[in-house]
């Protein structure tokens, strides 16, 4: 049997301000073993008083040495994510555990061309993918479709917008669309997996992340386009105190 993850100290060693309710931090973890672009961690954050509390977050970027990166969305009234998004500062430390999951992964040997849908904050697995494969210069071909509920939303938005060949990005927005933006305000349909992503006779590595009902509804449109199931992988998240 695999031997369970211990827990490692962690030190902010950089921030990001992605949008106005998530950030992203650069995280040096002595030791760290290395991960897989999907996989997440554990963290655990420690308070004066030794009160304890513990959440899971998906890994943003590929293997760098003792590196890690993550980035979090703040959850109203929760208990991990204020402290990470508003408080936390370069120097503070907390505790990972990890690497944690092995299912949805993409690896750089990988020759099937690759799907991701992602949903609000569950681009962040997936964005790993991408930064993975451009690290490893991959040739394979990447199709992104990002649901949102608008503009101001967006992750990793000027990363998104440079050029990168082999990536297609599209964006679907649920509440308030940009000026001038074709699709109406609407969740994720079949036709925008049906012409953002790709044909099931390509037979692509489909990649879903977001909250329940968003990949539940994701993975029976691809299912219902011909892709299939074992295919098809999902990462979902829920409510969990933040």
């Amino acid at each position: 049997m695999a031997r369970r993850p211990t827990w490692r100290p962690a030190r902010l060693a950089e921030v990001r301000r992605e949008t106005g309710t998530a950030r992203t931090l650069r995280l040096e973890v002595p030791g760290w073993p290395g991960h897989v672009a999907g996989q997440h961690l554990d963290l655990r954050v420690t308070a004066e008083d030794g009160y304890t509390a513990q959440r899971s977050y998906s890994l943003a970027a590929p293997a760098d040495g003792d590196s890690v990166e993550l980035t979090v969305e703040q959850v109203p009234d929760g208990e991990v994510s204020p402290y990470l998004t508003e408080v936390m500062e370069v120097g503070d430390e907390v505790e990972v555990r990890g690497p944690v999951g092995g299912w949805f992964v993409w690896r750089a040997e990988g020759t099937a061309p690759v799907l991701l849908v992602a949903g609000g904050s569950g681009i962040v697995p997936l964005m790993s993918m991408i930064r993975a494969r451009r690290r490893a210069a991959s040739r394979v071909p990447f199709r992104l479709i990002y649901s949102l509920r608008d503009f101001g939303g967006r992750y990793y938005a000027e990363e998104l917008r440079r050029p990168d060949p082999g990536l297609d990005v599209t964006y679907v927005y649920t509440r308030t669309p940009p000026e001038g933006w074709r699709r109406p305000a609407a969740r994720i349909m079949l036709d925008d997996l049906a012409e953002g992503g790709w044909p099931a006779g390509f037979e692509p590595e489909c990649y879903v992340c977001g909250p329940t009902g968003f990949v539940e509804a994701a993975a029976d449109l691809l299912l219902a386009l011909g892709h299939a199931p074992q295919r098809i992988r999902t990462e979902r998240f829920g409510p969990t105190g933040g």
